[in-house]
């Protein structure tokens, strides 16, 4: 059994991280922390975790974490988990973080679309990118992992198979995202209250949102060369899901059944990724509660572009189920221990 603990355990990320966990057949929960609800019980907190847990909160040092676990898991806000992963990694810890501290491999980047100072630069250059569809021999071996953004999730998984065989221009991409609430943490914002989001849809972000820089380094990468993409994310009120909408020209003639099987052929053996069949196009409930990721296309031969849509859930698939499967992963477990399984019906 591995030992493990979360730090952040509260927030949405990381009560999903103790339902997923919780039914793993290979972990041990050591150490959930909290500082707003140190001393009271995980399923008082979330009463849809009794009868799945019953450890109570605390407010240990990360220290104190690492003396009792062999992997911990950050569910932190951004600028908090270097001095805590630095130091574990020192200890010979494990570390998946959850939130943007390592997912750069140039700590400058980071810097610079966060405007915090990293602190550990060359540990950045070290971490893994953790999207196992992508890096997955990469993160059996890694004793950092940084868990991807959500938007990032939905948008590298439905552009990978067309960037990395040419079949797209990069310097044409847009990506148009929605998400559910959920997506803006569990804290009190205005624009998360029930009266502000309901029935509404609105842009955020636009032209400057802190995922950007994230997709077109992952981009970047299956593509050979530098990517820049046209991204704006739109709130929904919905609880949970992501859906990403794709555009790109093509960079050369290729008709839908040909794509189609790039798609088939790059995500073989990938338990996740479900690319639908033809005209059947992707919604959020069919992904909701699961660490799937549906995918659909279509070529536009009037205008000469590919368009493609991916569905996930954005606690699951978007975070948590995807660090339980970088786990996995790290450890040599089945890569869908505690994860398979399809979205809520209906």
């Amino acid at each position: 059994m591995i030992k493990v603990g979360i730090i952040g355990a509260t927030g949405y990320t990381g009560a999903e991280l103790v339902r997923i966990l919780s039914r793993h057949p290979q972990v041990e929960l050591v150490a959930l922390t909290s500082r707003s609800y140190a001393g009271e019980e995980m399923a008082g907190v979330y009463p849809a975790l009794t009868g799945s847990t019953d450890l109570n909160c605390e407010d240990l040092t990360p220290e104190e974490v690492m003396d009792r676990a062999e992997v911990i898991f950050i569910a932190l806000p951004h600028g908090h988990a270097v001095p805590v992963a630095t130091r574990a990694r020192e200890r010979g810890i494990k570390v998946i973080d959850l939130g943007a501290d390592w997912r750069f491999r140039d700590a400058g980047t980071y810097e610079e679309w966060y405007k915090v100072p990293h602190g550990n630069h060359k540990l950045a250059a070290r971490a893994v990118y953790g999207l196992p569809e992508i890096h997955r021999e990469a993160i059996r071996s890694a004793g950092l992992v940084a868990n991807p953004g959500c938007f990032p999730t939905s948008a590298i998984l439905g552009l990978a198979p067309l960037l990395q065989g040419g079949y797209i221009d990069p310097e044409t991409i847009i990506i148009d995202s929605k998400t559910g609430v959920s997506g803006a943490g569990r804290g009190a914002k205005v624009t998360s209250l029930f009266v502000e989001c309901n029935e509404n849809i609105n842009p955020y972000g636009v032209a400057g949102h802190r995922h950007t820089p994230e997709i077109e380094q992952e981009l970047s990468a299956l593509a050979g060369r530098a990517v820049t993409v046209t991204f704006t994310p739109h709130l929904l009120p919905i609880s949970r899901g992501i859906l990403s909408t794709m555009y790109a020209s093509l960079a050369r003639p290729a008709t839908e059944a040909e794509l189609r099987q790039v798609y088939r052929e790059f995500y073989a053996g990938a338990a996740f990724v479900h690319l639908l069949p033809p005209g059947q196009w992707p919604h959020t409930r069919w992904v909701y509660g699961s660490n799937n990721c549906h995918i659909n296309l279509a070529v536009d031969s009037r205008t000469g572009r590919v368009v493609v849509a991916s569905a996930i859930d954005n606690l699951t698939k978007g975070a948590s189920g995807q660090a339980v499967q970088n786990l996995n992963l790290m450890f040599g477990f089945p890569e869908t221990m505690a994860l398979a399984g399809p979205g809520l019906c209906p």
